[in-house]
């Protein structure tokens, strides 16, 4: 019974029903109809034009939307604990051809203004500093939390007053918009957000995320580096046939809403043990040696997040009799 990672997770049969759709002659790389009707979906659903761009990993679109925002000497804000610094094995700093990860603090793997104002000012302003170019933020974050529309625009808001460019890593960006109800554009580009990784894969897709820009003029150079850096795809076709299957009938939110809702089972079970609030399909829980193998003696995978701490992941096709086993298991530790 796996709640290790949602990267695990089945793909949606309306998925794949849809790439078997998409096996028939049309133009290579992202000429083909799919593919260029991808700029049209996303610009409905954020309500403005945008630009969109698939991209085969959660890794290389994170890394070639930092790339469009920050220069080779510049630096990029980030919280201690965000994917691009503790699990994409120095993908941001290679695509972006040195720039430097600059780490700031925060609850939950949440930033904060101040904190990512102590972080800046902590530079001095000269020839022989990085100098912060662009923000990274992740929503959902590393600990499972989800940043508000408020939360997102202050951080917006921060970024143009320095003149910087703002990133959102939305691996699990379905997760938190399920979470808060709100629209897409809301915890985006109307919060000043200015590349979005639009993950796909957690949630139901097989191998396509997608990079919205809601600055065009970002978008050109970032087609150029995605064909030098080996994710143009002969067949994106089939790739593009994955991300309109999830816009169709909004089915990215029906599955992290599954996903989503199986947590808070396993959450109401945990109760004291929860180390961060549940607000996506993560879990971080307090939990001894002892107990973590009664539980892998019943028959549960997770991950060992830290010494005393386990990570739990649900996701849209969790079976619900397994959610429930789980739940059990922890109130009965």
């Amino acid at each position: 019974m796996r709640f290790f990672s949602d990267n695990a997770a089945p793909v949606h049969p309306a998925v794949f029903a849809a790439m078997a759709a998409a096996d028939q002659v049309d133009t290579a790389y992202d000429g083909d109809a799919l593919s260029r009707g991808l700029d049209a979906r996303f610009s409905e659903l954020f309500g403005r034009e945008v630009t969109a761009l698939w991209i085969p990993t959660g890794t290389a679109a994170n890394a070639l939307a930092l790339a469009a925002l920050c220069p080779p000497y510049g630096g990029i804000l980030c919280h201690r604990d965000s994917h691009i610094q503790n699990d994409e094995c120095g993908a941001p700093e290679f695509y972006t051809h040195g720039a430097k990860l600059i780490l700031a603090e925060g609850a939950g793997a949440k930033l904060t203004p101040d904190s990512v104002r102590a972080a800046a000012d902590a530079i001095a302003n000269d020839v022989h500093r990085v100098q912060p170019h662009a923000l990274s933020i992740t929503n959902a974050t590393e600990y499972g939390c989800v940043y508000t529309p408020a939360e997102v625009a202050a951080l917006g808001a921060l970024a143009r007053e320095r003149g910087w460019r703002f990133h959102m890593d939305g691996a699990r960006f379905a997760n938190a918009v399920a979470t808060l109800g709100c629209t897409p554009a809301e915890l985006t580009c109307d919060a000043g957000v200015d590349v979005l990784s639009f993950g796909f894969v957690k949630n139901g897709g097989l191998s396509a995320e997608a990079l919205i820009f809601f600055d065009d003029s970002l978008a050109d150079a970032t087609r150029r580096r995605r064909k030098r850096a080996g994710h143009l795809l002969s067949k994106g076709r089939y790739l593009a046939a994955q991300i309109h299957a999830m816009l169709d009938g909004d089915l990215w939110l029906e599955t992290a809403r599954a996903a989503n809702g199986h947590a808070q089972t396993l959450a109401a079970a945990a109760a004291s043990r929860l180390i961060a609030p549940v607000e996506a399909n993560e879990l971080f829980l307090r939990m001894a040696p002892e107990e973590t193998a009664r539980l892998r003696a019943q028959g549960f995978d997770f991950y060992d997040w830290a010494a005393g701490e386990i990570r739990l992941v649900t996701h849209w096709a969790s079976p619900a009799d397994e959610v429930q086993a789980l739940a059990r298991a922890i109130a009965a530790l």
